[in-house]
């Protein structure tokens, strides 16, 4: 049996290539939408996909398994658990409960797992030419290394109400039916690592095993003595702002992505039709250096997404293809560099990219407005906006400061003042200069504070020494 893990730094997210060697059949769970990767790992191996499939309706980021299915003619197969509200809306085989799908020696089976969404299934693996006992579960969203899967993310950006508390008691009966009457040898594989927003303490070791959860995971004592109400209270406490950014992914999965199909390479467009179409406001430009480098000069109307490991995530805090259908034009070294800033951006729907530039050579650029501590205490802001998260913002704040994250601020601006002059800050200012440029470009009047939270902390301590 192969059993190949492949993890998105970006978003935190691990999908799954599970092949038989002696039938040359494989199957990819919780696929991402730019497919290549899985295509040339098939290859690689002598394998063709025959079966997609999926631990749940996403909500960070979006699915592959319609793009993924679409270029090699694989089986769809997703839950058909959860209740008449929690089916797709796309043509798959069904799975439920105990369902199982075959591929030569190998066995996927289906457990319902519900908890963090009403329709998760969880995947027990069985290699048939190794064994007759199950020896792997890709557990999805259920049970992270360390951590359990959100039950409120429904609530949060999904439009439900006090869905979360539903949630935490199917979790909690899904560890105990599901979870715990697994043998401890039962290697675990979960859908989400540390940095995601799908849990609140995710570990960073990439797998785990019943037996090692069971034993030392925070929810153990809980579930050890039948303790309920210690549990729920547990899980929702603390959990992390949600991005506003799940809700459209919500929408879209239960829906079925757009199959995009084979994308053409990006080209360079000129610099006279750049500075036409930014004129025209037809355009959104990415400015997608460090935000040091952008307060040193950027378009007008730019919005920053620094390139690097967070590149989906901040574009998907930033721009919103819903309510803004202007193509992005990026600001790449190289087209090579464009394409995979395309990869990236694809996987949070993001599909509509023009082209891209290597500078801003021949562009009208200007300073975007900072602030510093010293001068803070004497300006006349209509609000200090802290976009960091809220238990980032309760630790410590800037006296005074109201609290939005910064992905959810541009789908929250009614909470904004609509007259004045709005400062901003985050930690050390690369989540601020993605919310203040995407605030600008929505036409608020905003000023950076420089250094953010640690530069404003550093000089309140001078001024107290």
């Amino acid at each position: 049996m192969l059993l190949e893990r492949i993890y998105d730094e970006d978003l935190a997210q691990a999908s799954y290539l599970i092949g038989c060697q002696a039938k040359g059949e494989a199957i990819v769970v919780d696929a991402r939408r730019d497919i290549e990767v899985y295509r040339r790992l098939a290859a690689a191996n002598g394998m063709k996909i025959v079966a997609v499939t999926e631990t749940h309706i996403h909500a960070d980021y979006l699915s592959g398994t319609r793009e993924l299915a679409a270029a090699t003619g694989a089986q769809i197969y997703v839950s058909g658990e959860g209740g008449q509200d929690w089916q797709y809306g796309f043509e798959g085989e069904r799975l439920f409960d105990q369902s199982a799908i075959k591929l030569g020696n190998i066995t996927v089976k289906a457990l319902h797992t519900p908890g963090h969404t009403p329709e998760h299934l969880s995947f027990l693996i069985t290699d048939g030419a190794f064994s007759d006992s199950p020896g792997f579960l890709l557990s999805g969203d259920f049970v992270f290394s360390g951590d359990l899967g959100r039950p409120d993310l429904l609530d949060e950006a999904a439009g439900g109400v006090d869905t979360r508390f539903a949630g935490a008691h199917d979790l909690f009966v899904s560890l105990k039916e599901k979870f715990l009457t697994l043998p401890d040898y039962v290697q675990v594989y979960p859908g989400h690592g540390s940095g995601s927003a799908c849990g609140k303490a995710l570990g960073a070791i990439p797998s785990s095993t019943v037996g090692y959860e069971r034993s030392f995971a925070w929810w153990g004592p809980f579930l050890e003595a039948d303790d309920e109400a210690g549990f729920v209270a547990a899980l929702l406490d603390g959990q992390p702002d949600a991005h506003a950014y799940f809700g459209r992914m919500k929408r879209q999965n239960r829906q079925g992505p757009a199959v995009m199909g084979e994308r053409p390479a990006l080209t360079e467009i000129p610099v006279e039709t750049v500075a036409a179409r930014l004129a025209a406001d037809e355009i959104s430009l990415v400015d997608t250096r460090s935000h040091s480098l952008v307060h040193e000069g950027t378009v007008q109307g730019a919005v920053n997404i620094p390139a690097g490991t967070k590149f989906a995530s901040f574009g998907a805090w930033a721009l919103d293809p819903e309510s803004d259908d202007r193509p992005v034009l990026l600001l790449a070294g190289n087209q090579e560099t464009a394409m995979d800033m395309w990869d990236h951006l694809v996987r949070v729907g993001i599909d509509a990219v023009a082209g891209y530039i290597t500078s801003l050579d021949g562009l009208p650029v200007s300073t975007p407005r900072t602030i510093s501590p010293a001068e803070l205490e004497d300006f006349n802001a209509a609000l200090v906006l802290d976009v960091r998260n809220k238990t980032e913002h309760a630790a410590g704040h800037v006296p005074g400061s109201g609290q939005l994250s910064a992905g959810r601020v541009l789908w929250n601006t009614d909470q904004l003042p609509a007259e004045g002059t709005i400062v901003t800050y985050c930690q050390s200012g690369v989540r601020n200069s993605v919310a203040a440029s995407a605030l600008r470009r929505a036409g608020f009047d905003v000023v950076e504070l420089e250094g953010s939270y640690a530069g404003w902390n550093a000089w309140r301590q001078t001024q107290n020494a």
